[in-house]
């Protein structure tokens, strides 16, 4: 076959390919379409019908009247942290342990307090005790030999609060009292203090009751103070010595310029309540509960457990 021959039917091919590709688009594509819209149609009609499902009824909420939203402070009122039950103040409380910072009173109702105590107040009768600098006047000798013979070593942080275990026990806002904000030492007490602190502030409720009425609540100013911090504070404080007796978790300082007010319904003013504080704290040292020393400059009765 000579090259002629070769290059006719290599032509000959190449229309015949063309003819047929033609042909293809013409009407291959129409008849394939085709085909697939009727697989499509017959598979559709010989399908089962599905009936329509309805979905789940679902339960209304419950309704909650008025009655049973918990009332939210007035504006006089900070914004009272969420109320919380046991269980979640428990889990919370490890967290606290970790942190010289009170991680869990957002979480404690009893943080909830009037800014300040209202203007005015109702006199009521009061068993003066004397001279409250003469009368309280327990030197810190006494303060350290009580607080040595009760209460733990020394510590160095919140490390070893925790590890102290049952020693010490954690301070938190209560019905009996307010933790203030701690700047200078730690929320803890020995068991023995702690009860002292509970019954005083218990005491001073009832007194208050007695006498006319009147919702306060004594103010905790300092408790547990490590040796780094007894430093920090003699640089702006000069009666706390190097002994001091905070550092053996049985001594706290309770304010006696300011209280913790709770409703303004029944004023009274903060003199007499300085006072029925004396009265409760001077029954507790003559029950021998204690030692008690009044300070001056820091505005407080200085307490130790004996």
């Amino acid at each position: 076959m000579n090259q002629n021959n070769i290059k006719k039917h290599t032509l000959y091919v190449m229309g015949g390919l063309g003819l047929l590709l033609v042909l293809w688009v013409s009407f291959g594509g129409k008849g394939d379409a085709g085909m697939i819209e009727y697989a499509a149609d017959s598979t559709l009609s010989e399908a089962p019908s599905v009936e329509p499902v309805a979905p789940a009824p679902v339960a209304p909420l419950p309704s909650v009247s008025d009655s049973e939203v918990a009332p939210q402070p007035s504006s006089a009122k900070p914004s009272e942290p969420g109320a919380s039950d046991a269980g979640s103040l428990h889990g919370s409380e490890v967290l606290a342990i970790l942190s010289a910072t009170d991680t869990v009173r957002s979480l404690n109702r009893y943080e909830a307090h009037f800014d300040s105590m209202p203007a005015g107040g109702r006199k009521m009768h009061i068993n003066s005790v004397g001279p409250l600098r003469r009368v309280f006047n327990d030197s810190n000798y006494l303060h350290i030999a009580a607080a040595r013979s009760v209460g733990v070593s020394p510590i160095s942080g919140v490390a070893d609060a925790w590890r102290a275990g049952a020693a010490l026990s954690r301070l938190k806002s209560c019905p009996e009292y307010y933790l203030d904000n701690l700047t200078h030492s730690l929320p803890y007490l020995v068991p023995q203090a702690h009860r002292l602190l509970t019954d005083i502030g218990a005491a001073f409720r009832d007194s208050l009751e007695a006498r006319g009425g009147g919702d306060y609540r004594i103010k905790v100013t300092s408790v547990l103070r490590t040796p780094s911090l007894v430093k920090r504070l003699r640089r702006r404080n000069r009666n706390a010595v190097d002994t001091s007796a905070h550092l053996f978790g049985t001594t706290f300082d309770i304010s006696y310029a300011k209280f913790i007010c709770d409703n303004p319904a029944t004023p009274r003013t903060q003199e007499d309540m300085k006072n029925l504080l004396a009265e409760v704290v001077f029954a507790m040292r003559s029950q021998g509960r204690c030692y008690v020393k009044y300070e001056h400059k820091q505005a407080c009765f200085h307490i130790t457990a004996r």
